[in-house]
């Protein structure tokens, strides 16, 4: 007998398990049971698993029947004409949604001159066993797996036109490319997504050439004139917002400029951006830390007897910008909440110009940062005067094998040209012959390459170089986001240690290896400050062991065990070891500490 399972759970058993799941599969495709039916025979567990809830990835696929795909011409042609819709394909059982484990099952065939006796299912076509990013990488089938994967997970993170109404929306974060373009070289799924309505990169020429020495480890060196003519600029947009809200017994915050009796007052040159009623204005240049919505909130802990009635009762808690952030106020909103309080949102506006260390990707997962920018009258040049935006290094090629990354600098180089988009689909686009073709017809060699000049001397290149249009992408993560540095600063208050991130304006925490580097470096003294962020100095007594406390009506500091003063002594230690020892004695436990007299 053979189990089954429904959803997970044990529904009976059969004898006949093959008859079982051919049984379900083809109810589902007659109508008798729903289309998200699927049917597994595991011969190897001995068990059937039929699965109908959510959260399965499914694909959909042609049958195929005696070497057959039951998709014909005919049916093609009524859905050009609006005689049949895809719901009437899958109702007809002519295509069927496939899970993961009934995939197991079957053998699909990429392409209709592939089927065999053997095959069951045939895919509608063969870029569907990509995902959406993954599809629009042109030239996939030409690239190894892990390319791209990492390709298709950076296209996520490109600036771009990401939405047509951006000026009207209040997201937390985002970041709008200047001069967007659709690729020159591109594939099908571009067009059914629509991403030509909304590009996230730019056509740039590039040249494949060891330049400096400022382009090893996938650096690229990057034309400053290009950036200067506007080159991968962006804008990034930050809303910060603050509400009025309500607390218990009747007390509020206040939104406008705090008086200066609050407590937390900053100062008057902090809230000089501010307009009457306590917002900054659009269109005014704010710094880090600047002040946008001015906002006093009651006090947190309130006693008994220490009310006291006017501003004193109140802190300042207003809106400040990040740190190490700022740009330009670019809208603000008035609303209110669902409770009905006020709510006030601001959104910056920070322009982001082309620095050394941005980040940057062609569609192939071919990622580098920005070595070096060069001016436009110091790189190699051609006979027609061209050069080029971008300098990629040839050695990151061969070790990828991005061979798909030649085939576009020859595809967009045809398509600058000739004017047309070169379809770039995967398994379906143009074949290298037929690029190298047109190229020849448009009186370019064949294999892309140019003789180029030394833009210092204005000598001509010993060896030709390999130069064409590649989409490259901008993505987010950029220096400005990331620099950071700190001398001294805000520390934690239960620990007293520097705080943890950049946006607190932390710490740069050193760890075993990094203290190995600066022994190394011969800079161990560093290690002394580097290593007692929180030093404090406490009295022990060097008798019992313990932090002795400080008797403020007598003035001096004496042990609390033995009471005496004569046997304190002051002793450095970390911080974190003091909250320890603070632990270790609120669940009774003694921790003695044995003080010896130091060389």
């Amino acid at each position: 007998m053979t189990d089954v399972f429904l959803n997970g759970k044990f529904v009976g058993e059969t004898e006949q398990p093959k008859e079982l799941v051919r049984e379900v599969r083809e109810k589902r495709r007659d109508g008798t049971l729903p289309e998200e039916f699927n049917a597994r025979y595991n011969v190897d567990e001995e068990n059937i698993r039929i699965n109908t809830d959510s959260g399965r990835v499914r694909r959909p696929l042609v049958r195929v029947e005696d070497g057959e795909p039951l998709l014909t011409e005919e049916h093609v042609e009524k859905i050009k004409e609006g005689e049949m819709k895809w719901s009437d394909l899958v109702e007809e059982g002519i295509i069927e949604w496939i899970d993961a484990s009934e995939e197991e099952d079957l053998l699909v065939a990429p392409r209709e001159e592939e089927i065999t006796e053997k095959h069951t299912h045939i895919e509608i076509h063969p870029a569907n066993i990509l995902g959406i990013n993954a599809s629009l990488v042109p030239f996939p089938e030409y690239n190894r797996g892990d390319r791209i994967s990492y390709g298709a997970k950076m296209i996520g993170q490109t600036l771009g036109f990401y939405s047509a109404n951006y000026p009207l929306r209040a997201d937390t974060k985002s970041n709008i490319l200047s001069y967007p373009q659709t690729p020159l070289v591109t594939t099908q799924t571009e067009e059914a997504v629509e991403l030509e309505k909304h590009p996230a990169g730019q056509n740039v020429v590039v040249a494949l050439l060891s330049y400096k020495g400022f382009n090893i480890e996938d650096a690229l060196i990057v034309n400053r004139s290009s950036v200067e003519r506007g080159f991968a600029r962006s804008y990034f947009f930050r809303t910060y917002d603050a509400e009025k809200q309500r607390y218990s017994g009747g007390q509020e915050d206040d939104i406008g400029i705090p008086d200066k009796d609050v407590r937390g007052y900053r100062s008057e040159e902090a809230y000089s951006h501010l307009s009457e009623d306590g917002v900054v204005p659009p269109e005014v240049d704010i710094e880090s830390g600047d002040v946008l919505v001015g906002k006093t909130s009651p006090l947190r802990f309130m006693g008994t007897g220490e009310f006291v009635t006017g501003m004193q009762n109140r802190r300042e808690t207003s809106v400040t910008v990040r740190h190490g952030e700022g740009g330009v106020s670019d809208k603000v909103l008035l609303s209110e909440t669902e409770d009905g309080n006020k709510l006030v949102k601001v959104t910056l506006r920070e322009k982001r110009v082309p620095e050394l260390g941005d980040k940057f990707a062609t569609r192939h997962g071919q990622k580098g940062v920005i070595g070096l920018l060069e001016p436009e009258e110091d790189l190699p040049f051609t006979k027609d005067g061209v050069t080029p935006d971008v300098i990629l290094n040839p050695h990151g090629i061969p070790s990828r094998q991005t061979v798909g990354q030649l085939l576009e600098v020859l595809a967009g180089k045809v398509g600058a040209l000739s004017g047309q988009k070169v379809d770039a689909t995967p398994f379906t686009g143009e074949k290298e012959e037929d690029l190298r073709e047109k190229l020849r017809e448009l009186g370019f060699r064949s294999d892309g390459k140019e003789v180029l000049y030394n833009g210092t001397t204005g000598e001509m290149m010993e060896a030709e170089i390999f130069q064409g249009i590649v989409y490259y992408e901008k993505l987010e993560h950029m220096v400005s986001n990331k620099i950071h540095a700190r001398s001294r600063g805000p520390v934690t208050l239960l620990t007293k240690q520097p705080t943890e991130g950049r946006a607190k304006e932390g710490g740069l925490r050193l760890g075993e290896m990094e203290k190995d580097c600066f022994i190394g470096h011969g800079a161990s003294m560093t290690l002394k400050e580097r290593f007692s962020s929180d030093e404090v100095t406490l009295p022990i007594c060097k008798e019992c062991g313990v932090i002795a406390v400080e008797d403020e009506n007598k003035g001096e500091v004496r042990c609390p065990m033995c009471e005496e003063s004569e046997h304190v002594e002051d002793v450095e230690m970390s911080y974190a070891f003091k909250l320890l020892l603070d632990e270790l004695k609120s669940m009774t436990i003694y921790p003695k500490m044995n003080i010896e007299e130091s060389v």
